[in-house]
């Protein structure tokens, strides 16, 4: 795997300000800007409303529960496809000149599955016939939102497909609550979940020639499982129980890098802190990989630096700020590997 971007954003930011949100990525993150998220700006521009807008064949809409399949799209629908129609014609007017990677998020399979009710009000979750359906639609969409990004960012060098699956553990687990909330959906084995992630991953490699990086902001990240379901990259938060010492997950995180795969760490804190880090600080949660056996050099190769999931909740000038802190402590790490 070619050295990745060094640093780059998670995917929402604060704020309605969609014009304002797309200078930012591009100002502050020219080595790999990223398609903003702006969920305040209400229904429709949430995860799982801008997942639906990119299903094929499926319709969607809000009831008192959350979103629901329907027969046909409603209002709701149509929203949540304006608010991905004005995203990328912001897009279009930034990225003209744009000739390095671009990074593109959308909710994950289960993630979605967790999220989103059948006709009848359990989620699909609970129905693995329904998931593969909602996955195949999902895929589909995929390839012609990638399409279309090619087409609003022609000279960009690379598309990079970010899936976003914080449920993904409780998917696992048997974590996931029903749609009463009285009880849980039952576990999906491990190979069931894998084997839907890599048809979908290896669909957009085929067919829309993306890399895709799986993000999980959860703890207990499946490391090995977005491994071997052919992710290019896995993004999680270094303060989450994803990187303890105690667990196998150092094996797996080093297996991930021996096999090429990109780690997007998430180091500098979403929500405003009381004092901000300091470079020298942040870098120190890289090097701290370092007791996996890899030098400074391999972790930069390895490594892209983002912030901690959560961004959406901060005020707008911590969000700037947050940015510049991860262009600056990928650049301390570069100056340590070199």
């Amino acid at each position: 795997m070619q050295q990745p971007p060094r640093a780059t954003g998670i995917g929402s930011l604060p704020g309605t300000d969609t014009g304002a949100a797309h200078r930012l990525v591009f100002d502050e993150l020219p080595d790999l800007p990223f398609l903003p998220e702006l969920p305040a700006r209400g229904v429709g521009a949430d995860m799982t409303g801008r997942g639906t807008a990119l299903l094929v064949e499926l319709f969607a809409e809000v009831q008192p529960s959350g979103w629901r399949l329907t027969d046909r799209p409603g209002r709701d629908a149509r929203r949540a496809a304006s608010f991905l129609r004005q995203d990328l014609d912001y897009l279009e007017e930034n990225a003209q000149e744009f000739t390095q990677t671009l990074k593109v998020q959308a909710v994950g399979p289960w993630t979605l599955a967790s999220t989103l009710e059948l006709r009848h009000g359990d989620r699909m979750l609970s129905d693995l016939g329904a998931v593969r359906e909602l996955s195949e639609s999902l895929t589909e969409g995929l390839k012609q939102h990638l399409a279309e990004v090619r087409k609003r960012a022609p000279r960009a060098g690379a598309i990079l497909l970010q899936l976003d699956e914080p449920a993904l553990p409780g998917v696992l687990k048997g974590t996931v609550p029903t749609a009463s909330g009285f009880g849980k959906l039952r576990a999906v084995e491990e190979p069931v979940a894998r084997e839907t992630l890599a048809k979908l991953i290896e669909a957009v490699h085929a067919d829309a020639g993306a890399d895709v990086a799986v993000h999980c902001c959860a703890p207990d990240v499946p490391v090995d499982l977005l491994r071997k379901a052919g992710a290019n990259s896995i993004s999680f938060d270094a303060n989450a129980s994803a990187i303890d010492t105690e667990s196998r997950r150092d094996e797996h995180l080093g297996e991930a890098i021996e096999a090429g795969v990109g780690l997007m760490l998430g180091v500098v804190p979403a929500l405003d802190p009381p004092r901000a880090p300091g470079v020298n600080q942040l870098l120190d949660k890289v090097l701290s990989l370092t007791r996996l056996g890899f030098s400074p050099r391999q972790l930069a190769e390895a490594v892209t630096i983002t912030p901690t999931c959560g961004l959406a909740g901060a005020t707008p000038p911590w969000a700037r700020q947050a940015l510049i802190l991860a262009h600056r402590t990928a650049d301390a790490l570069a100056d340590k590997a070199a």
